[in-house]
């Protein structure tokens, strides 16, 4: 899949905020429809098929962007020590 760049990926969520916040949804036609075509690029460039999976996408691609932060991956907790087994086939203990 081909990946949008950050930058691009801010200006169209920065785009969707500030239509969504302005009510670009009980607005004029045109306004209506920025909205919808802004809503089908962050779709198309993230993969997704939903606004709202498709803004928490394209935060999670953005720099600075945090695993805690991305409510689509499962979170998996480190454990303090686990075996594998070396070269040789002897286990080794990992911290």
């Amino acid at each position: 899949m081909l990946m949008a760049h950050p930058a691009v990926l801010k200006d169209l969520i920065a785009q969707y905020e500030a239509l969504t916040l302005l009510g670009a949804e009980e607005s004029t036609p045109q306004a209506r429809q920025r909205l919808a075509d802004i809503s089908y690029t962050l779709c198309v460039a993230t993969g997704t098929r939903d606004i709202d999976m498709a803004l928490i996408a394209a935060r999670h691609r953005l720099s600075g962007a945090r695993p805690e932060d991305d409510s689509l991956l499962a979170v998996s907790t480190p454990t303090s020590t686990s075996t594998s087994a070396s070269a040789s086939g002897e286990p080794v203990a990992m911290a």
